[in-house]
């Protein structure tokens, strides 16, 4: 393939980016939030439902319009179609990449400008994050912006959508430079036991970014400021404090102005905390609903999830390293000298590298997910235990059925989710409801 067939294909793909974003649904939004509108109930209905639990959740599915159960199956089934396109279309920019040798030209060109083999290691690998995410671009605008808003998930514009693409993009490349020039080193430096120390360097990556995600990178995106409604905050705070989360103020950000999907966080590792919801969730549920979403966040911190994944994760990424570098060692040996690759510490093989990882993490999914939802699981019986709020827990899982598949069979949840369905977490709350019904 020459340079020239890569830059025609690298102007389509922006050309039908262009074209995606220009067709997208905007005025669609408000009808569909309507026609798929949950109707509101009574503190009567709730305090009538069965006290048997299939029976109560029954009762809360029923809620469900059929509009709604259609848009939301086909919202989440479409993922799953999703997934094996993102990877075809990621297998397939890296084949471009290969095969136009154009890391391989740069490279060369760089060489000839600088000895310096760090600094050129890292403006190949930010040369394969642009020229990649190019290439990527059209399903990106269709997943993250047209389908959203055919959906009527979605509240911005292109224009302020493209200013945040750019802005996240923009983090990835200098970030992703630093760490991956640190794995070329390793690369270079320890042949054989790469593998082993890619995984521990990326767990330490992880962790890094855990500390500084919510102080330095999620303000570039929202404005977070101290809640002042003291009835929705003391009622959080006074669970954190119970549950001994170090944690002295709530904080609100506004997503509203990107999405009006609910959500909220507790983040934090070695000894701080940072609690901190949405104003979606603020303006669209009631205080039994933030008060048990709350407890479920919570219920993340003081069970150590975080830790918990760092380890199950930490395992995950040695077996996958262990696999890229099974697949490199022979791909190189097979095309290796085709794409211009000088050996394994040669950046111009990044894209065979993202190519292999990808394909483990694709076919990883249904561990990766069990991982997570098994502890989303754990969340939900603190969060109910915690906020004493079932039908709290049941509400807030019912809004979240605008996104997620609310009665998926076995297979399908064990594959696809990693939270449980949301027919399941409601049946949670219903039996703890069960299981501590006052009587007169």
């Amino acid at each position: 393939m020459q340079k020239k067939t890569f830059w025609l294909i690298a102007l389509l793909a922006l050309a039908l980016a262009a074209v995606i974003a220009y067709m997208a649904p905007l005025s669609q939004n408000e009808i569909s939030r309507k026609v798929a509108e949950i109707a509101p109930v009574t503190d009567a209905w709730r305090a009538a439902l069965p006290r048997d639990p299939t029976a109560a959740t029954a009762a809360y599915m029923a809620r469900l319009p059929a509009a709604a159960t259609a848009r939301s199956d086909a919202y989440f089934e479409g993922g799953y179609w999703l997934q094996l396109i993102a990877l075809v279309v990621g297998l397939a920019a890296s084949c471009v990449l290969l095969n136009s040798r154009i890391l391989a030209g740069l490279r060369d060109k760089l060489e000839q400008r600088s000895g310096k083999r760090w600094l050129n290691n890292a403006a190949l690998i930010a040369a394969f994050t642009v020229l990649s995410s190019v290439l990527m671009f059209p399903l990106d605008v269709y997943q993250r912006y047209y389908r959203e808003h055919l959906y009527g998930l979605a509240n911005q514009s292109f224009e302020p959508w493209l200013k945040e693409f750019l802005l996240s993009f923009s983090v990835s490349i200098v970030i992703g430079t630093i760490f991956l020039s640190l794995i070329y080193v390793v690369l270079r430096r320890l042949v054989k036991t790469w593998w082993i120390w890619g995984a521990v360097m990326s767990v330490v990556f992880l962790t890094i970014m855990m500390l500084i995600g919510p102080t330095y990178i999620d303000p570039l995106f929202n404005h977070y400021t101290p809640l002042t409604d003291e009835k929705v905050k003391q009622p959080i705070l006074a669970m954190a404090r119970a549950n001994g989360v170090p944690a002295d103020n709530v904080y609100q950000f506004d997503a509203s102005k990107q999405t009006n999907r609910i959500s909220a966080n507790v983040s934090g590792i070695f000894g701080t905390a940072a609690v901190r919801l949405n104003d979606n969730l603020l303006k669209r549920t009631s205080q039994p609903e933030i008060e048990a979403v709350m407890g479920h966040e919570l219920g993340h911190y003081v069970l150590n999830h975080v830790y918990h994944f760092l380890l199950s994760f930490g395992v995950l990424l040695v077996l996958g390293f262990a696999f890229v570098k099974t697949g490199y060692g022979w791909a190189l040996q097979r095309w290796g000298q085709q794409w211009g690759i000088r050996d394994q510490a040669d950046p111009v093989g990044l894209p065979l590298l993202v190519a292999l990882f990808s394909l483990y993490l694709f076919v990883m999914t249904p561990v990766f997910n069990t991982v997570i939802r098994s502890s989303e699981v754990e969340a939900d019986a603190f969060g109910i235990n915690t906020s004493q709020q079932a039908d709290g827990m049941a509400e807030a899982h019912l809004k979240l059925t605008e996104y997620r598949k609310a009665n998926p069979g076995e297979l399908e949840e064990f594959v696809f989710y990693d939270h449980p369905a949301p027919k399941k977490r409601i049946f949670m709350a219903m039996r703890w409801k069960a299981e501590h019904w006052k009587t007169p």
